[in-house]
C-alpha cells in the first residue's frame, strides 16, 4: 500500500517548509501519510498532528508513521476544527484520497457497481444516495449548478427525480446519459462534474474549507506557513480569494461609498503569486496530479 501511494506535489510542498524551524505542524488532511512522512523525516524536531475523517486512512497512516513514535498524534475529524494552537505549519491536501478512489465500496468510484455513498466520514448519516433520493428538484439543481457547473442543471435534476431511487453509480449514469452536459470549453465528462457536486454537498466541503483556512491562519505563529493543494476551480477560487484578502492592506467598506474601502493590517504574505502545478515528470508517474494546484502563505 505504501509503495502505491504517491503524494501529490511532494517536492514542492516540502521545499516551502525546508528553511523553517518547525516544532508543531498540522497535516489537516492526513490521507495515507505521504506528505507527513516526508516532513517528519526532514524536520527531526517536529511534532505532527494528523487529522482525517476516514478511519481506514488513519489506520494506514498510523502504521506508516509508527517509526516516528510519540512525535505523531492522529485524530479523526475535520481540519476545520484544528485543535492545536500556536503551530509553525499547516498542510491541507484537499479532495478525494487515492484510498477513497481506489476502493469501490467507499462510493467515490464511477464503476457501475459502486454504491452512491461518498461520505468521507462514515459516522455521518447523509450519503449521496439519500441526497439523490430525497432532496427536491430545486435543491438538486442548485448543487449541480453551484458545485458542478452543470449546464441545464434543472433538466438534469428533473431526470434524477423521475428516475429515482438510485443506489449505484451505474444507475445514475444510465438515467442521465445524453442529458447532462459539461460547461462549454471544458473537456471533462459531465458525470465527473456531477459526482464532484454530490461529493461536495454530502461532505459540506466548501463551507469546511472556508472555516478551515481562517482557523489555520489564526493558529499559525508569526513566520508559520500554510500550504493548500486544491483539485478543482471551486476550491482554488476560495483559496485564492481568501489568501488575497488576508494579504491585502485594505478591504471593501460598504459604509463608505466614496472611498469604497478601509485600511487594515494584512495577516499573511503571499509566497505563491500563481499556483504551482505538477511537473511533466510527476505527471508521467502520477496522472492524478494533473489538476493539483498549490498555494502557500506565510503568517506575518
Amino acid at each position: 500500500m505504501f509503495k502505491e501511494h504517491i503524494p501529490v506535489l511532494l517536492k514542492e510542498v516540502t521545499s516551502f517548509f525546508a528553511d523553517q524551524q518547525i516544532e508543531r505542524f498540522v497535516d489537516g488532511t492526513l490521507g495515507l501519510g505521504g506528505h507527513a512522512h516526508a516532513l517528519l523525516d526532514a524536520h527531526p524536531e517536529m511534532f505532527l498532528l494528523g487529522i482525517d475523517k476516514d478511519a481506514d486512512a488513519r489506520k494506514i497512516a498510523g502504521e506508516r508513521l509508527a517509526p516516528f513514535g510519540e512525535r505523531v498524534e492522529i485524530i479523526g475529524g475535520s481540519f476545520a476544527e484544528l485543535p492545536w494552537e500556536e503551530v509553525d505549519g499547516v498542510l491541507l491536501d484537499l479532495g478525494v484520497s487515492s484510498l477513497q478512489l481506489d476502493r469501490e465500496e467507499k462510493g467515490f468510484s464511477f464503476k457501475p457497481g459502486s454504491p452512491l455513498d461518498m461520505r468521507m466520514d462514515h459516522s455521518q448519516e447523509l450519503t449521496a444516495a439519500q441526497l439523490l433520493n430525497t432532496w427536491s428538484q430545486e435543491e438538486l439543481a442548485a448543487i449541480l449548478r453551484s458545485y458542478g457547473e452543470i449546464e441545464r442543471s434543472t433538466r438534469v435534476a428533473e431526470a434524477i427525480v423521475k428516475g429515482r431511487p438510485f443506489h449505484f453509480a451505474g444507475e445514475l449514469a444510465e438515467a442521465l446519459q445524453g442529458i447532462a452536459r459539461s460547461p462549454r470549453g471544458r473537456k471533462i465528462h459531465p458525470m465527473t462534474l456531477i459526482f464532484q457536486a454530490l461529493r461536495i454537498a454530502v461532505n459540506d466541503e466548501l463551507k469546511q474549507l472556508k472555516k478551515g483556512l481562517l482557523r489555520a491562519i489564526d493558529r499559525l505563529n508569526s513566520g508559520g506557513r500554510l500550504a493548500v493543494i486544491s483539485f478543482h476551480s471551486l476550491e482554488d477560487r476560495i483559496v485564492k480569494e481568501m489568501f488575497k484578502h488576508q494579504a491585502a492592506s485594505f478591504e471593501s467598506d460598504p459604509t463608505d461609498p466614496l472611498r469604497g474601502r478601509k485600511d487594515k493590517d494584512p495577516t499573511v504574505n503571499l509566497l505563491t503569486k500563481k499556483p504551482i502545478t505538477a511537473s511533466i515528470e510527476e505527471l508521467k508517474s502520477n496522472p492524478r496530479a494533473r489538476s493539483a494546484k498549490l498555494r502557500v502563505v506565510e503568517k506575518r
